[in-house]
């Protein structure tokens, strides 16, 4: 089975996370410190997107679909 991510990519995720730990990792506009390590990771797979290596696509949103359905069945 192929590779989701380039090696380079994990790279970038991997110094994403060690700037995280060590308390320097820093979101986006707002600029606060990043604390979850599920958001070092995005902000790891986002710089590697940027750079142009081999990262699949951002999962698209299904969360009005079934905020729709739970509507219906609530009725």
């Amino acid at each position: 089975m192929a590779r989701k991510y380039s090696k380079k990519a994990s790279a970038d995720v991997e110094r994403a996370m060690k700037k995280r730990k060590a308390g320097t990792l820093r979101s986006g506009r707002s600029g606060r410190k990043v604390k979850s390590r599920k958001q070092a990771i995005a902000i790891g797979l986002s710089e590697a997107r940027a750079k142009g290596k081999k990262v699949p696509k951002k999962a698209s949103k299904k969360r009005k679909a079934s905020k729709k359905k739970a509507k219906k069945a609530k009725r």
